[in-house]
């Protein structure tokens, strides 16, 4: 799978890790940053990934943050991108089979490297589920495109 992964300084070490466990399991992992623990500003990451996204160039994006919520919250403000905080198995699963999640994110203060390669396994493995969920992930576009949802 093609999957565009990123992150801030509060990120960047448990992003490296990551990056290199999913290129193990076989995955095309493009890293668009940051490499180090100079302070950087979160959005500027977001922004790229959930574009690359939002485009169709890569299936999945992955970001990683101190908490995981700045990233989650400026990703989401690109139209056609679905991001969600995944702190535990069962909410990273549910995001992507009801709410068709295509980004990742992560808090490196909330999960260590094992638990992060679990979520992301989770979220790529998982299959959206459609049905009554794609009516409700329609009316998540129709919001985007100015509607009422």
């Amino acid at each position: 799978m093609q999957i565009a992964i990123a992150a801030d300084h509060g990120g960047f070490i448990l992003k490296d890790g990551l990056r290199d466990r999913l290129r193990a399991l076989g995955h095309q992992v493009t890293d668009f940053g940051t490499d180090s623990a100079a302070s950087t500003d979160y959005p500027d990451y977001a922004a790229v990934v959930a574009r690359a996204v939002a485009s169709g160039e890569f299936e999945r994006g992955m970001l990683i943050c101190t908490t995981g919520v700045g990233m989650s919250i400026a990703a989401n403000k690109v139209p056609g991108v679905r991001a969600a905080l995944g702190v535990n198995d069962t909410e990273v699963r549910l995001t992507r089979a009801h709410n068709n999640a295509n980004v990742l994110t992560l808090g490196a203060t909330l999960v260590d490297l094992d638990t992060a390669e679990r979520l992301a396994r989770i979220f790529l493995e998982t299959e959206f589920e459609g049905g009554r969920h794609a009516r409700r992930v329609d009316k998540i576009a129709a919001i985007e495109r100015g509607g009422q949802g």
